[in-house]
């Protein structure tokens, strides 16, 4: 039988002229870099599952390696499969698919393979993954017109763990489901990495190899048919099965540590509350010049900060950055948040007129705090920002946020936001930058006769320009749409008083 070494490497591969010809791929080692598909079945154990699941995918990792290279690649995978999806609701696993595997797909994405298989027409994929997993990202990302994979069994609604007749897809499954999908038709380029790729790869009118080399850099984000501006997820980094097990380590004392930030924040006043965090490894970093308060005896109103929105902590370190409480208005947050909040902060009811008339009451007490894109996102984009601010004051300040982690997301479109806070402060060492622009000079408010969007667009660009991010017209919306499959509107709880104190 032929081995992998027998079919040219894919540099050889000429992407000229392939239009009208169809490229069929393998996945790990192929069209991604990492031959190990073990990162991906971990995030989706987590994401689901929490960090229980994941030390269980731990564990049964190494039985499963010892299959894979001592019986069968699809005993291995089998036990991947397992140890991930068994009791796990098919509708979890497939908004995990949607809105977390594709950021960290995508950042693996081998270029001489996207090189090859972007250049044909019709692009199919083959892989022992389940298809489950990876066909949003193949599909909506990478433009795959059809991908044949591991089917797992379900029951109720429930993933059980085993996989579908005829079993995970390697060596002539694949071979076979090649056959099935094309018929007598021979597709033109066919790729793969390892021996148990060649049955399918035989049959394709020409084959290419995809030698193993770790050192070759990812295809740019900037590169791919649609970039990804929107994801989800907790973790950070790509869980390896050395990152997974600090993560599955690090979770109970960083919960600990999280606790003893909030509480510092929460209870300490003000101006000492950014050496209470700079002590306890929360590093806050301050740039331009922050108006001074507003004295009340001058019936002047209030300043307007208009942030960024990175996550829901943005106007508690605006707060820290000035050593002063500042107020903040937002959408719906969680009933944990408004406890544990060191700000006063008032919902907005996303009926203009309610939200003008209340905006106006809160600047003639005092500053103000607003992130006008009304939700987070991750990415370097700012997402379209809401011009009702504009039209309520002339004192605008932008200030521009930027978080920085290394293991925890401190947002979620999918989860629960109470314990986005908790995330954040359980990084070992969270930062915020908080960056003071200049106010807006007078000739570019309402009463010169800008209009609102104008003003909003322009505020916009000046902080997508600080931070070199890109200016975006997505809203919240389509964040909740491309993530969650809602609006992103909360069901109505009672109605609070306006002034009532609540989380961010």
């Amino acid at each position: 039988m032929a081995t992998i070494t027998a079919f040219p490497t894919v540099d050889k591969c000429a992407s000229i002229g392939r239009e009208k010809h169809t490229a069929v791929a393998d996945m790990d080692g192929t069209l991604l870099r990492g031959r190990s598909s073990f990162p991906y079945f971990a995030l989706v154990a987590f994401e689901v599952g929490g960090v229980l699941r994941l030390l269980f995918l731990l564990l049964a990792s190494p039985f499963a390696g010892i299959l894979y290279y001592l019986v069968s690649e699809s005993a291995g995978i089998q036990v991947l499969i397992f140890a991930t999806f068994a009791g796990m609701k098919v509708s979890d696993i497939e908004s995990v698919a949607r809105a977390v595997l594709p950021k960290f797909y995508a950042g693996d994405l081998h270029p001489e393979s996207w090189r090859v298989f972007s250049s044909c027409g019709k692009r199919c994929v083959l892989t022992a993954n389940p298809r489950i997993m990876v066909e949003a990202f193949l599909k909506d990302f990478l433009g795959a017109d059809l991908v044949v994979g591991t089917e797992i069994a379900i029951y109720k609604g429930r993933a059980t763990g085993f996989v579908c007749k005829p079993g995970v897809l390697v060596g002539k499954k694949k071979a076979d489901g090649l056959l099935k999908a094309f018929g007598d038709e021979k597709p033109e380029i066919g790729l793969g990495d390892r021996n148990t790729d060649v049955p399918f790869m035989a049959m394709c009118k020409e084959g290419y190899a995809v030698p193993p080399k770790p050192e070759v850099r990812a295809v740019k984000s900037d590169k791919l048919p649609k970039p990804i501006i929107f994801h989800d997820g907790r973790l950070v980094a790509k869980p390896t099965p050395l990152m997974a097990l600090l993560i599955i380590l690090w979770t109970p004392i960083g919960f600990l540590l999280a606790c003893l930030r909030i509480a510092a924040g929460s209870l300490l006043p003000m101006p000492i509350v950014y050496y209470a965090f700079w002590a306890l490894g929360v590093r806050v970093t301050i740039k331009g010049n922050p108006p001074p308060p507003v004295k009340k005896s001058s019936g002047q109103s209030g300043v307007l900060f208009v942030c960024s929105h990175r996550s829901l902590l943005d106007p508690i370190f605006l707060s820290t950055a000035l050593g002063r409480p500042i107020p903040a208005v937002t959408y719906s947050v969680s009933r944990l948040s408004e406890i544990i909040s060191p700000i006063k902060t008032v919902r907005l009811s996303r009926d203009r007129a309610t939200d003008a008339s209340m905006i106006k009451r809160l600047l003639q007490k005092g500053d103000l705090a607003i992130c006008p894109e009304g939700t987070t996102c991750r990415e370097p984009f700012l997402l379209r920002f809401s011009a009702l601010f504009a039209e309520l004051t002339d004192e605008l300040v932008p200030v521009a946020m930027v978080n920085r982690m290394s293991m925890f997301h401190g947002t979620t479109a999918r989860g629960w936001k109470g314990m986005d806070p908790f995330y954040f402060f359980m990084n070992p060492s969270p930062a915020y930058e908080v960056t003071f622009l200049n106010k807006l000079p007078t000739e570019l408010t309402c009463s010169s006769g800008k209009t609102s969007h104008e003003i909003a667009n322009y505020i916009q660009r000046v902080i997508a320009a600080t931070l070199s991010y890109e200016c975006t017209s997505f809203t919240r919306r389509d964040k909740y749409r491309a993530l969650a499959g809602n609006d992103g509107n909360v069901p109505e709880k009672p109605s609070l008083p306006s002034d009532k104190v609540m989380g961010c």
